[in-house]
């Protein structure tokens, strides 16, 4: 379903600061699966998803998803088979929108446009349902503008608004970590119901290593632009963090010091 092939991303070429953040690296999914990457600060897990969704421009390899090339297409163009919910909870709507109006923006990505009401009766039913799935009230606040929510309700309304309509592939990039312990696990327990009951092929990059191993069908570790593991859900079920830190620690020949992973 997605293929990343010997992909390479360097940034700076030719100065003093060239940076290479991913390293010839290739990474396979099946439909419906699940992915988990986890890594130290700089491993490469952000410059990954930015690469797929076409943030950056890669300097050498190849990205195919569903079947289609897109290595260089352009990023508004994967938008239409690609959803996202970034860390920031800012990112993901638009503040000065009720609720409704961002899940319209969203529920229309890839239609036809053309001259009709912005909100029908039947999408405003929609809305509603959708809404009530997430078992937050908000879908008695549809009037409501975006920015009166809270950070963990904003992920919550991004994360419906990714996946509305069904994407080829959801990127999660550090979705939770800016959301304090108790809402980042109603989150992520709300994306693992969402994920399964659509089947989503989704990448979900966490600072968090227990919930790398306890969400998810496949985990896999990054450190410095490579993938020096890769965990079926098997092995998933076997691990611990605390096997995790010593064989990152084994692969990579450095001792893991991330306190951001291990306090997560």
């Amino acid at each position: 379903m997605l293929r990343v092939e010997n992909v390479t991303k360097i940034f700076n070429r030719g100065s003093v600061n060239e940076m290479k953040a991913l390293d010839n690296i290739s990474l396979y999914l099946e439909e419906g699966e699940f992915v988990t990457v986890i890594g130290g600060n700089g491993a490469g897990k952000s410059t990954l998803l930015n690469c797929i969704a076409g943030v950056y421009e890669i300097d050498a390899g190849r990205i195919t998803l569903g079947g289609i090339d897109i290595t260089y297409a352009p990023e508004y163009k994967r938008s239409m088979y690609i959803g996202r919910v970034f860390q920031n909870p800012l990112d993901g709507t638009a503040f000065d929108m009720t609720i409704e109006e961002n899940l319209a923006i969203a529920y229309a990505k890839g239609k036809p446009r053309g001259l009709r009401p912005g909100i029908t009766r039947a999408e405003a039913a929609l809305f509603r349902e959708k809404l009530a799935l997430l078992g937050l009230g908000l879908e008695d606040r549809m009037k409501e503008k975006a920015g009166r929510l809270s950070g963990g309700q904003r992920q919550a309304l991004t994360l419906l608004m990714a996946t509305i309509t069904k994407p080829f592939l959801l990127l999660l990039d550090e979705h939770t970590a800016a959301l304090d312990p108790v809402t980042a696990k109603k989150v992520l327990e709300l994306t693992d119901r969402i994920v399964k009951e659509q089947k989503l092929s989704t990448i979900m990059v966490t600072h968090n290593m227990k919930a790398a191993l306890d969400y998810g069908t496949r985990t896999i570790m990054m450190h410095e632009g490579r993938i020096i593991m890769d965990l079926d859900s098997r092995q998933k079920k076997e691990a611990t963090v605390e096997w995790l830190i010593e064989q990152f620690s084994r692969r990579s020949g450095t001792d893991f010091d991330n306190d951001r992973m291990l306090l997560g």
